[in-house]
């Protein structure tokens, strides 16, 4: 079971998410946007961060990096309509993290999840 802080700005979206993923048997705290998440982080601690990339106020990409700033080794998933930023994003790499190019399969961010908590118990 991990602890997963997910931030998605649309609603149902989110709420099928943050369900789908109880239903796997992880814990989530959802917000609407970055801006709402950042408070959360220092009351962690996270296994996961998923995040949309492009959300009003603060953004997935500006949310991992502050999530990073105090929490090095937290793996971040990246989920996004705009499949041009996810190819950019998959090219760069971004450390490690993964990028899921909606719409995607709710296997595939389960798939996902497992990943990110086998390369985080390996680190």
């Amino acid at each position: 079971m991990a602890r997963i802080l997910l931030a998605e700005d649309d609603s149902s979206l989110r709420h099928f998410l943050a369900k789908s993923l109880e239903a796997a048997g992880h814990e989530v705290i959802a917000f609407g946007d970055g801006e709402d998440a950042l408070p959360v982080l220092d009351a962690g601690p996270f296994d996961i961060l998923i995040s949309d990339v492009v959300m009003p106020n603060v953004g997935g990409i500006e949310l991992a990096v502050k999530a990073k700033a105090s929490l090095p080794n937290l793996p971040v998933i990246f989920i996004t309509g705009f499949s041009a930023v996810a190819v950019e994003m998959s090219e760069q790499g971004q450390a490690g993290n993964q990028v899921l190019s909606k719409p995607f399969h709710l296997s595939t961010l389960v798939e996902a999840v497992d990943r990110a908590l086998d390369t985080k118990a390996a680190s």
